[in-house]
């Protein structure tokens, strides 16, 4: 019994002699710790609220706070492990050493976030922008450095590997997507007629652009038996198919209220008389 109260005693001097040692020690590095996380936390908050308020794209503004953030949390994390005594440069290259190695085994995720770094510093489009990129279209809803999530009409988050975007072709239209239909009417029909009427009915029409970007209606081609009429127009994105089939439709009623004939991939004429409303 003896040996073993000599061993308690001899343990509880060792852990009071450390904690005398150490023991303030300790606490300012972990207060450091704290008190440095918050800080970050903090600077990085109000790095992307100065970024918005100089308007400068939400994408990088999030970066540049995310950023700041990173770099605040290393600097405390060195300067707490100084205060415990521990030499950070033997870890520095241990890091270096892993990292090398790890890359080959995430080459798929460094280059997504390669890509990510260049999308966000090139800006090729920005949250709330348009783009059609590997046959998939949607609204920019969010930019990280790993992926680029897209809103589809439907409301479907659709999630694209950065390195997918980079090095593709892209098309961005904003906030905005082209519509471009094609309406065959017979030899005989007049086409002054059947354009007047179809930007008659897109007068005004709810959801399409103005000015410049207006809906243009003319002679887009012609075929045995018929004469092709070109519809193009801006459709906003978030409603394009919506938009699109109300169009067909409305320009399918003016037609037939003008009487204009139309031609099916026959060859046969359709809609010859106008209608009874």
């Amino acid at each position: 019994m003896e040996p073993q109260l000599q061993m308690l005693n001899s343990m509880i001097d060792t852990a009071s002699d450390f904690a005398i040692a150490y023991g303030m020690q300790i606490i300012g590095a972990l207060v450091i710790l704290l008190i440095g996380l918050k800080f970050s936390g903090f600077v990085g908050r109000r790095v992307v609220a100065l970024c918005e308020r100089k308007n400068i794209d939400v994408t990088l503004s999030r970066f540049a706070g995310n950023v700041t953030r990173i770099v605040l949390v290393a600097i405390v994390v060195i300067i707490t492990l100084s205060n415990f005594g521990i030499d950070i440069a033997p870890l520095v290259a241990l890091g270096g050493a892993a990292a090398f190695g790890i890359s080959f085994a995430v080459q798929g995720p460094l280059a997504n976030y390669g890509a990510g770094l260049v999308i966000i510093l090139t800006r090729p489009f920005t949250v709330g922008d348009t783009v059609l990129v590997q046959d998939v279209t949607g609204i920019v809803d969010e930019v990280t450095l790993a992926h680029t999530i897209l809103i589809g009409e439907d409301k479907e988050r659709i999630t694209i590997p950065n390195r997918k975007i980079v090095g593709e072709i892209l098309v961005n239209s904003d906030a905005h997507r082209i519509v471009e239909s094609q309406i065959v009417i017979a030899a005989d029909s007049d086409p002054e007629v059947a354009i007047a009427a179809i930007r008659e009915a897109l007068d005004g029409f709810d959801g399409l652009s103005s000015g410049e970007d207006a809906p243009q209606v003319g002679i887009h081609d012609f075929s045995f038996g018929g004469i092709i009429l070109g519809l193009r127009y801006w459709a906003p994105s978030s409603r394009y198919y919506r938009t699109r089939y109300e169009v067909n439709r409305a320009a399918h009623t003016a037609l037939k209220d003008a009487g204009i004939a139309l031609l099916s991939a026959g060859g046969t004429t359709i809609l010859a008389t106008p209608s009874s409303s």
